[in-house]
This record gives C-alpha cells, structure tokens and sequence, in this order.
C-alpha cells in the first residue's frame, strides 16, 4: 500500500493509540448538534454533507490500514466502498462528489455503528504493536480526520446559511460591543537571501510540506496582523467592487458573474453589516480578521492598499520563530478574534483565518508522490490552486506546523480564508 516511513511518526504506540481516541472523539463532538437531515443534506458541489465527513474519515483507516493489514478483518459494508471513497482512483469508483447529499441512507446513526466498529479494530490492532509503516498510516489517518473536522464545521456553516430560519451550530455568543481595539497596521521587516523552507523530516508533515529545500528571497516587510473588517469595510465604500483594474482578470470576471460586493455571508440590516456565522446570523465584528474572501477578492484589496499579498516562503520565514499557538477551534468560539493591541511584532500567524499567499500550490523541488492509494493525498492536486498559511478558528489545536501547505482554488469563499497584507523593502 506504501512504502515504509512515509514519515517520522511523532508517537510512541501508547501515545498514538491516545492521539487516535482524541480524534475520532473530537470528530463526533463537532456531530452531536446535528439532526440526521442536517448531516445529510449537501449546500453546494464543493461542499459535502457532515455525515459522510464522518463516515468517509472511517473508510480512510478501513481501506487504508485494516483491510490491508490486520488479518482477519470484516468489512463493516461492502457498499460504503463506493459510497465514501473520496478521490482515489486506485481504490475504484465512488458517488460523484456533487451528489453526496444523495446518501440518505445509511442513517446517521448506521454511520456512528460504522465509526465504533472501524475503531475497535483500530484498537486490536495498536494491541499488537504494528510496524512503523501501519503507525505512519493511523497517524496519517488521524491528521486527515483533523482536516475533515474542519471542513465539516465549513460546510455546515454553509449549509445553515442557505436556511431562511438561520439556524445555529452552537448557541449564540453574541459578539461584545466592547471588542478589543487591535493595534495600528503596522510593518515589520525581514532580511532577504537564501532561505531554507519545508518540513525538515522529524515529527509528522503531509508529503507536500517537503522536502525543505533552499529559496532565494528578496527583503521584505510583513504585516503586523490581519486585515480587519473595518478596513474591509473602507475597501467596499471606496467601490473596491467596483473597479476592474484592482482585479485579476479571471477575478473581475467572478465579480460581474455572481454579484461580489462584499465577503460571502456578509448582509446589510439598518445600515450596519452582519454575517452568518456558525454561532448565528451576528453584527460584523469591524475589530476582527476579514473572512470568506477569496484569493481575487485578497489580491484586489491587496493591490488597492498598494500592497501584495506575501508568497509562502515569506510567509513561513517569518513563522518559523514562532509558537504554534493563536485562536484555533474550541466549541467556545468558533470564529476569528481580534488581533491583541499588548503584543509585539507579528502576532495572529497561527489561527483565526487562512491567509491567502500569491504562491501556487505546486511541488517543492525533488517532491515525489509516495507509492500507492497514499500517493494520490496530495500531489495530484498539485495544479490551479493557490497556498494558504496559518490555519484557522475552526483549525484543530496541534494540527498546524509553520511548514503546513493549504491549497484551494482562487474563488472559493465558504473556507475561513482572510489575508495578510505584505510589501517589498
């Protein structure tokens, strides 16, 4: 199925069989509010429904680590084969990713037996010390549910925001009329030269974030947080939307297409912006980090400051130095906040909202897929779409390194994606 260390596993057994608890925990925490039909129905061809999120988690460890390689294994049903396989060619066909919501059957609740039954052979087989290779493949296997995690929590978000009622994920906290005031926009500057980026091999990376290799870079200056709201606001009532050479062509084109005029989920009531929410339909925070823009929306606001959006390995020069730590997804929150006016230097690099760079998703120098179904996680993708840093509000804590690659295409919307403002020395 793979080659042997696909990674440097970070656990030891105990502390993977833990890990793995962890996740799939978490993953049926983020379900709990959810009735069957709202983990059925599907908003969008990008998006897919919570349940098979949850139930095409579970496939991942039954065809890739127990079918493989623990004996005797039984298949939960033959049928979730097509039904929750994603993207993998090698494993066969599989329900067309725009008609996911089609799966009314099994039952929420059949997709809970499917989780519990995968885990306990999960659990069997961390019982007998597996090879560092089956290790890699249920670490793996758990990163990928952390991933799923948040787009589940995207997707809801989405789907909630296409009901009339505006139904809530968790119960409202509505946002503090006396929020922090965030500091002045600020520069900080970094020395160029020859840099080096990607992951350095100990402790676990998606093969993407490898090899580290060196990059030439010029001098530059970084922001010292995210673009607000607020400032997104000026954007807007300056005819940021309305003015085509602040645009890429393609861009422009989404503009006149589908009506941008402001970020996705944002709605005029009585003069003042509010914005859907996974905690609501809610007054515009102007204090917090603008999100569900796209890459032409960040780059059109990017060159209108007179500004550009930092490429990845300016982004990650910068983030090296720095704690993994920032406003990451706790069931308390579950949206971005405020950059602290008490804190130094760049601050919200981990968290809050995905930041758009103007780098491609593309294969770092001597990248090569791993061999098998594994080998189609990544590098098939690795075309059209652009990088984002940093994770975000609905991030798992622990998931993030200063070397993570997110890619998307440069129109999607409905991810917590803002952006970082960046500009040449």
């Amino acid at each position: 199925m793979a080659p042997a260390h696909l990674f440097q596993s970070a656990f030891a057994p105990s502390d993977l069989e833990r890990f793995y608890r962890e996740v799939r925990h978490t993953s049926e925490r983020l379900g709990e509010p959810l009735s069957d039909a709202d983990a059925t129905v599907q908003s969008m061809p990008d998006a897919s429904p919570a349940k098979w999120h949850l139930a095409h988690t579970t496939w991942f460890f039954e065809a890739m680590v127990l079918s493989p390689h623990l004996t005797g294994y039984r298949t939960f049903d033959e049928r979730f084969t097509f039904l929750f396989n994603s993207y993998y060619e090698t494993l066969g066909a599989r329900q067309p990713r725009p008609r996911r919501g089609m799966i009314t059957r099994p039952t929420l609740d059949e997709v809970y037996a499917y989780r519990a039954h995968v885990d306990q052979a999960v659990f069997r087989l961390l019982g007998e010390r597996p090879t560092p290779t089956i290790a890699e493949l249920i670490e793996l296997g758990c990163h990928h549910e952390q991933q799923h995690q948040e787009l589940l929590l995207t997707d809801i978000l989405h789907l909630f925001a296409q009901n009339p009622i505006r139904p809530v994920y968790r119960d409202p906290a509505p946002v503090s009329v006396e929020s922090t005031v965030p500091p002045a926009l600020s520069f900080t500057e970094f020395e160029g030269g020859v840099v080096e980026i990607g992951h350095g091999g100990v402790g676990f990376a998606f093969d993407s974030e490898g090899p580290r290799h060196r990059v030439l870079i010029e001098p530059f200056r970084l922001a010292n947080r995210l673009v607000t709201n607020a400032e997104w606001m000026d954007f807007i009532e300056d005819g940021g939307y309305t003015k085509p050479l602040l645009w890429l062509s393609e861009g422009w084109a989404k503009v006149l297409a589908e009506g941008w005029s402001h970020p996705l989920y944002w709605e005029t009531r009585d003069g003042q912006y509010w914005t859907m929410t996974l905690r609501g339909f809610q007054p515009v925070d102007p204090t917090a980090p603008v999100t569900h823009v796209s890459y032409f929306e960040a780059d059109a606001f990017a060159t209108w400051s007179g500004k550009r959006l930092p490429c990845e390995a300016e982004w990650e020069v910068a983030a090296q130095q720095l704690d993994v730590h920032g406003n990451f997804l706790n069931l308390n929150g579950l949206r971005p906040g405020p950059a602290s006016p008490r804190t130094a230097g760049v601050q919200q690099m981990f968290g809050d909202v995905w930041e758009w760079t103007r780098s491609p998703f593309s294969p770092y120098p001597r990248f090569r897929p791993v061999e098998g179904a594994v080998g189609e996680y990544n590098g098939k993708f690795m075309s059209g779409q652009f990088v984002l840093r940093g994770g975000s509000c609905v991030t798992p804590p622990g998931h993030l390194r200063a070397s993570y690659r997110n890619f998307f295409p440069a129109h999607i919307r409905w991810q917590f994606a803002g952006l970082r403002l960046a500009e040449d020395v």
